[in-house]
């Protein structure tokens, strides 16, 4: 045996007896009074083994995090740990078990939204910040194997809980056989949930997509309002344009344009109840006039006439990935010759291997249960597709930090008004959202996930639309 591996026998073999050693506070207060039946021994004996396998991993990670366990125990996970500090929460011991019976995420998922597996004292946020940076699988595979095993072993013949259906798309959620036809039920699940519950944590002008912060410490309504000027900005909006907004949302920036640029804006889109909402909110601030939106699929924008200035926000990451080459096609066929078109997208990391991207366990379940449908492109592909469809590249900019603050910001404010949103959606639809934003604010924070805005012409023949600096934008 080498050195380094007598060295490892050796110190799982002392894990493994520390382990054995750590107080069994449960068993040994029944000893000393009433005798346990057999089901009571099997329950002190499953909270022992989860005490003895917290505190190895304590030992391990040693973070500002605790576990409640479902008879009330409270284990930190560092010697930081306090009773203010964040904490995950296990219901019931059947969730162990029904979780090492199917550990998949979508099985997690399920156990969270039925409310067996949560958190307190903070967000899901604020638990995978302490965990981000501190290496966390290596740190787990420290473990000792045997020693995991013997302390999971008790939950294996206990009973599990019901983990039945939520609110889940129920239909080709990756959208791998998907036609025109599909677009507006995938539209529907995500964005048709309720518009009081979207008020809950946008901010007043609706906009759901990520905010422009010229400051970190501004609020969110005043860098949803940056975010709108940006975009106008860079587009270069005149009075008396025709400005096209392809998935205008609840018409935030439809209406930033016409009322602060004098544009002649279109919206298009296929949720229905957010198409309502703009078009009330647009008269009821008189711009009726000037203001006009449709349901309509972007496949069907051809033969409508065309645009001087084009803005897709949010958009291009729920068509698929495999509808982008003909999705910047008809977008260039609508546009006006000296037009310019801003694609505003949430996109991932390019890959040296080109599997695809749904085959992720956490891309499956943001597709069935958040985003049917929705797929994400690299910023090089999307810009060698914009190039293949005649577009000519002016701008890329990234506003991946942003994005993490923006959902932070939602996050937080719909935990702020959860008993709201539960009386109006349900307990299991809230859980949901507000373990999504916060693992997209994660995301965006690790750099998983990016945002790019990419501002393009319609030829590269002769002058460009655009002035020869970007100094205009920040006048």
């Amino acid at each position: 045996m080498s050195d380094r591996a007598a060295l490892r026998a050796s110190h799982d073999l002392t894990e493994r007896r520390r382990m054995r050693s750590l107080p069994h506070s449960h068993t040994d207060k029944r000893r000393r009074g009433a005798p346990m039946s057999g089901m009571q021994a099997a329950r002190a004996k499953r909270i022992d083994a989860m005490r003895r396998l917290l505190g190895a991993l304590a030992e391990r990670l040693d973070v500002d995090l605790a576990v409640r366990l479902w008879d009330g125990t409270l284990v930190p996970l560092g010697t930081a740990a306090g009773p203010h500090s964040p904490r995950l929460t296990i219901e019931s011991e059947g969730a162990i078990a029904s979780l090492l019976r199917r550990p998949t995420l979508e099985r997690l998922i399920r156990l969270h939204a039925k409310g067996h597996i949560g958190y307190e004292n903070g967000t899901l946020i604020d638990i995978g910040e302490r965990l981000m940076f501190l290496r966390t699988r290596r740190r787990l595979k420290s473990l000792p194997k045997a020693a995991v095993l013997r302390a999971l072993a008790p939950f294996l013949l206990a009973p599990g809980v019901a983990a039945g259906p939520t609110r889940a798309f129920e239909g080709d959620a990756a959208g791998s056989a998907r036609d025109k036809s599909d677009n507006k039920a995938y539209s529907a699940f995500h964005y048709n949930v309720s518009n009081a519950f979207y008020e809950l944590f946008l901010d007043p002008s609706m906009m759901y997509t990520c905010a422009y912060f010229t400051d970190w410490d501004n609020s969110l309504e005043q860098a949803q309002t940056d975010k709108m000027d940006m975009i106008c900005r860079k587009l270069r909006l005149r009075e008396g344009e025709r400005f096209l907004e392809i998935g205008c949302g609840w018409g935030g920036l439809l209406i930033h344009a016409a009322r602060n640029y004098g544009v002649r804006a279109h919206g298009i889109g296929l949720a229905g109840e957010q198409l309502d909402y703009a078009r009330a909110k647009a008269a009821r601030l008189g711009l009726a006039d000037r203001i006009t939106i449709s349901e309509m699929d972007y496949a069907d924008l051809p033969g409508t006439g065309t645009w001087d200035k084009i803005a897709s926000v949010g958009m291009s990451e729920t068509i698929g990935v495999a509808n982008h080459p003909a999705y910047f096609r008809i977008v260039r066929s609508v546009l006006a010759p000296d037009g310019l078109f801003l694609n505003h997208a949430i996109t991932r990391g390019s890959k040296r291997r080109k599997r695809k991207f749904g085959r992720r366990p956490e891309q499956r379940a943001i597709q069935r249960y958040i985003f049917p449908g929705g797929e994400l492109a690299d910023i090089g592909h999307t810009v060698q597709l914009m190039e293949q469809a005649g577009f000519e590249v002016h701008d890329v900019e990234g506003w991946r930090e942003h994005y993490a603050l923006t959902c932070r910001k939602w996050c937080e404010a719909l935990a702020a008004r959860r008993a709201e949103a539960e009386a109006l959606v349900g307990e299991e639809l809230v859980r949901i959202w507000l373990a999504y934003l916060a693992g997209v604010s994660l995301a965006f924070s690790r750099g998983t996930l990016r945002l790019f805005q990419t501002l393009v012409s319609r030829s590269a023949k002769g002058p460009s639309p655009v002035p020869p600096t970007r100094a205009d934008l920040y006048r």
